[in-house]
């Protein structure tokens, strides 16, 4: 099989760290689909106006290994029980392909990069290589009052988070609120917990550095 890839993702984060675990999860996040030249077509999209969600198929070219095993530790049991990888959306999968769900928002046909499809939500790390594009349909793709295994039973803990008071205002209103939605998902290794450790998180050319202490995260610096 001969995979091509049609487009490739736009996206304030530039790293793994801070990046949703699942799409939806942030909806203010925006991002752009870039269309390699042999797609940058309008007639490729030609009706994708009418829907108001589209699905993204993607690689996660960013593992730095290849799956070597049938189980995975999902970070939302904490790292310490195992499920099959098939049972989970680990990015560490026999073919790392990820799907995920996003928001349109705009068609821009101008440009010389032109069609660029704006979307929201998406858990795609900038410069992502995406493989296809489908809609979302309502009937076919929503199953409401479903069960969701390991999830229904594991709600993910969000944190609270705060600004230092010189931090407050280096970001716009709008900006704030999505690092703030980024960084309550808890954005550290399972296994990390010393409140004295500065973290950083790359988002949009700027650092932002956090420390957690208990279930509050506090913004002591932007960079």
């Amino acid at each position: 099989m001969t995979l091509q890839t049609i487009a490739v993702f736009k996206s304030p984060l530039t790293s793994k760290f801070g990046t949703p675990r699942q799409s939806g999860i942030v909806e203010g996040l925006k991002g752009e689909i870039i269309f390699n030249s042999a797609f940058r077509n309008p007639d490729f999209i030609k009706g994708m106006e009418g829907f108001d969600y589209i699905w993204l198929l993607w690689l996660f070219s960013e593992n730095n290994h290849d799956a070597v095993g049938a189980t995975v530790r999902p970070p939302l049991l904490g790292g310490n029980e195992t499920m099959g990888v098939f049972a989970t959306r680990s990015p560490y999968r026999p073919n790392p392909i990820g799907l995920s769900s996003v928001r349109l928002l705009d068609i821009e046909y101008g440009g010389a990069q032109g069609p660029v499809i704006h979307v929201e939500g998406a858990d795609l790390i900038d410069g992502t290589p995406i493989i296809d594009i489908k809609p979302y349909v309502e009937y076919a793709d929503c199953h409401v009052g479903v069960r969701s295994g390991f999830v229904d039973s594991n709600a993910w803990q969000r944190l609270e988070v705060r600004f230092s008071e010189k931090t407050k205002g280096m970001l716009s209103p709008e900006v704030r609120k999505v690092v703030s939605a980024l960084l309550e998902q808890d954005p550290r290794p399972h296994y990390h917990n010393d409140p004295a450790r500065i973290y950083g998180m790359p988002f949009n050319g700027r650092d932002i550095r956090f420390q957690v202490q208990g279930n509050v995260l506090t913004v002591v610096e932007i960079i």
